[in-house]
């Protein structure tokens, strides 16, 4: 059984995780009406690969018998100015989740819940995966500079994510 503080905060959590895919879903929206179709793709990719955290959370806190709260998820920024803008916008975002998992390892840890401080070492191995992505397409954006071609070959590149349910996930 869940303790309340660790339910709680895995609650809050989901939030965050829903919270992150309706922001890539609203980068998705905008990278789609400026023409960045590979853009869109990629953070289409990434809206789904954080439900999927969502329901991880979700699926943890009923197999440990606790009760999911669904928290109410704010409406996200629409407007992003530009591709850099919005993988600036990413790393930003992935780092205050990052800060956020790691709040609640030390929270599983406070409350000695050796499970969850298990099952968390999944995210936070993900969160400096999701980190290096986003710094590595920022970086990429840094060599491009405003060169048009190559930033059209990079969202070509970016138009081949293809999105994968980790294997121990029951969608």
């Amino acid at each position: 059984m869940l303790k309340e503080k660790v339910e709680n905060s895995i609650n809050r959590q989901i939030q965050a995780e829903v919270y992150s895919s309706y922001l890539y879903m609203a980068m998705t929206a905008y990278a789609t009406h400026e023409g960045l179709t590979g853009t869109a793709n990629w953070l289409k990719v990434q809206a789904q690969e954080e439900l999927t955290h969502a329901l991880r959370f979700y699926q943890y806190v009923n197999q440990r018998g606790g009760r999911v709260i669904l928290l109410p998820i704010e409406q996200p920024p629409s407007d992003f100015h530009s591709m850099p803008a919005i993988f600036e916008a990413v790393l930003k975002h992935e780092e205050y989740v990052t800060s956020l998992i790691n709040g609640l390892v030390d929270i599983a840890q406070e409350e000695k819940d050796h499970a969850t401080v298990q099952m968390l070492q999944w995210f936070v191995t993900e969160q400096v995966e999701e980190e290096a992505n986003a710094n590595d397409i920022l970086n990429r954006l840094k060599l491009i500079g405003k060169d048009g071609s190559t930033l059209f070959m990079l969202d070509k590149d970016l138009g081949t994510r293809v999105f994968t349910p980790p294997p121990d996930m029951v969608i």
